[in-house]
């Protein structure tokens, strides 16, 4: 009979979980985050990717079969490379604003909530705060937004740059 040491199944073990882990929550290419998780939101959304190069940064674009297209911009160089600065969607629905905003999204709450106590009727919400800046608007079946970190922009991006 043969038998495999302990530390072998052990590795299966701690694989297994991570393996289980890693599919339950899928990895995005939150605001401020890492580039590598460009592929997995390829495919947790079940879409088409489409990259384009730029002088200081790449986009990749991500329309799914329902028509919602998100981008996100993810730097070249300088002290954000590597990192996604700056995300934006269309489509008939919305992404899920915790999952694209990472550890941006409780300022995206507390600001929201902020422009809700001061503001009358619907209108786009727009949001320019240090560190944060985020414009969202539509209606149903036609939703727009973008946001991104100012601190964050490569040489030569500009924020018109992000649609």
């Amino acid at each position: 009979m043969l038998t495999r040491p302990v530390s072998f199944k052990a590795g299966l073990v701690v694989g297994a979980v991570v393996l289980i882990l890693g599919a339950a929550f899928p990895a995005w290419a939150a605001l401020g985050g890492d580039f590598a998780s460009v592929q997995a939101d390829q495919v947790h959304l079940q879409g088409t990717l489409r990259t384009t190069a730029m002088a200081s940064y790449t986009v990749h674009e991500i329309q799914t079969a329902s028509g919602t297209v998100v981008r996100e911009y993810v730097s070249f160089s300088g002290a954000s490379a590597g990192k996604v600065f700056a995300i934006s969607w269309k489509g008939p629905w919305p992404p899920d604003m915790r999952q694209v905003l990472g550890s941006y999204f409780d300022q995206y709450v507390q600001a929201a909530k902020a422009q809700r106590a001061v503001r009358v009727g619907r209108r786009p919400l727009v949001i320019e705060e240090p560190g944060l800046v985020m414009h969202v608007g539509g209606h149903p079946r036609g939703f727009v937004g973008r946001a991104y970190v100012p601190e964050m922009l490569p040489a030569g991006a500009r924020a018109e740059d992000i649609q």
